[in-house]
């Protein structure tokens, strides 16, 4: 039986996806659900334009400083003046494709923590440590990172979210099952660091969740919700996933 302390909790990453259209269209017609807390985190461009709507909304990524010779990057006072609530940090493109560590991503978990906002910490495996059966080895040493950097009170400052990188966009998902037991893992590693905060803490499923699957894997004991790619462009989509985890 799930905790009734942990809100399920659905985000919604548009990646480098969408236009003024698309941001009118969910801030007039997105169906709220009281029941689950619901995050849109748009491009950076598109922050400010959703910031009067009535759902919360995220920034993709944040710069560890504070200002300064940084192009091209936005520090965590700019978003928070922009209107977001929480900040997706180390999801698989960002430490793939711009080779963020684990030890980088720890140290802006803990500037949003400082400014008051919230991280959806992602952590998940490539294809090739799930076939080897390395996973919990490879989580573990992301989780541990963040916990070095931090301590223990990031847990109840954070939704982390297991995104398993070979199911991102590939159609591929994990089995209800399979995310389960990584699921379990993570609060079991969290719970031996805070365990009042590990029993709070909302742990997400990410990995090509869409209308179709959400139910199910929504259903599992350790699973809080979804931090959703392509469907959370679909409003349809998105609410029926928004629903699935109520």
């Amino acid at each position: 039986m799930k905790d009734s302390i942990r809100k399920p909790f659905v985000a919604g990453n548009w990646k480098m996806n969408g236009s003024n259209e698309l941001v009118e269209s969910f801030v007039s017609n997105l169906a709220l659900n009281p029941d689950v807390d619901i995050v849109i985190c748009p491009p950076a461009v598109y922050l400010s334009k959703l910031s009067s709507a009535s759902f919360e909304v995220g920034a993709q990524n944040a710069s560890e400083f504070a200002s300064g010779a940084h192009t091209g990057e936005l520090s965590l006072g700019m978003i928070a003046e922009s209107g977001c609530k929480y900040v997706i940090l180390g999801h698989s493109e960002r430490r793939e494709n711009h080779a963020e560590s684990n030890e980088l991503v720890a140290r802006k978990v803990k500037a949003t923590i400082e400014m008051g906002l919230i991280p959806i910490l992602c952590i998940g495996e490539p294809l090739n440590v799930r076939e080897s059966g390395g996973v919990f080895d490879f989580v573990k040493a992301q989780l541990d990172a963040v916990a070095k950097e931090c301590g223990a009170q990031y847990i109840k400052n954070s939704v982390i979210a297991y995104e398993p990188i070979w199911a991102i966009g590939t159609g591929k998902t994990a089995s209800p099952e399979q995310a389960q037991e990584v699921h379990a893992f993570i609060r079991k590693e969290l719970t031996a660091l805070d365990a009042s905060a590990a029993a709070s803490v909302r742990l997400l499923y990410g990995g090509s969740v869409n209308a179709g699957n959400a139910k199910d894997l929504f259903a599992k004991i350790d699973i809080d919700g979804g931090l959703i790619g392509g469907a959370s462009l679909k409003i349809e989509d998105f609410t029926t996933i928004c629903l699935a985890a109520s």
